[in-house]
């Protein structure tokens, strides 16, 4: 672990390799585990501001879900997450012709229905982090889902904060991002 700024990070971002493998996983982060994408506070309103122009990119089921549960929900644990739909895929999934999860929420950004790319949590993915009073902690989640990735990953020697580039810097800014990359030379020399 070591310090930038208001974050502490664990080396497993600058030393794990990973590269995300949708033609094998099918997107699986989407659709399993037993709580929607967290949400940071202001992303509700985000979500409660864009659904209009969402909403063309759902699917039924994700629409349903959405108008019964809300834009964002509060989990089991408290924090705000996206809803899901019988409790299992994000209200926001879409597939391709090949079964593929996608997000409706970035088809409409890449498609310039909107200027928000996606919740930073699902941005940031395998990176997660974890709010607290003084800092903020900053870890890689291993997930047996992402076996895939993480052997793409070596394949390619591309290391977590690598693959992850822009949306750590859309999380914490260029300054902090450029030294992180200053600790990553560091511990590649060693």
């Amino acid at each position: 672990m070591f310090q930038i700024g208001k974050t502490i990070v664990s080396e497993d971002i600058l030393t794990e390799e990973f590269v995300c493998n949708l033609s094998a996983c099918k997107g699986a982060c989407c659709i399993e585990g037993d709580a929607g994408a967290p949400l940071e506070e202001d992303e509700t309103q985000i979500l409660d501001d864009i659904y209009s122009k969402v909403k063309p990119y759902l699917r039924p089921e994700g629409i349903a879900a959405i108008e019964d549960q809300g834009t964002w929900v509060i989990g089991e644990d408290g924090e705000f997450e996206t809803p899901l739909i019988n409790g299992a895929d994000c209200a926001y999934v879409t597939f391709d012709e090949k079964g593929t999860a996608l997000c409706g929420i970035e088809q409409a950004y890449r498609n310039g229905d909107i200027e928000w790319k996606k919740p930073i949590s699902c941005h940031l993915y395998p990176v997660r982090v974890q709010g607290y009073s003084e800092f903020a902690a900053v870890n890689y989640h291993e997930w047996h889902i992402c076996d895939d990735a993480c052997s793409l990953g070596k394949e390619l020697q591309v290391p977590i904060y690598k693959f992850t580039r822009e949306a750590l810097i859309r999380k914490f800014g260029q300054d902090w991002y450029h030294e992180l990359e200053q600790v990553a030379e560091k511990i590649k020399s060693r």
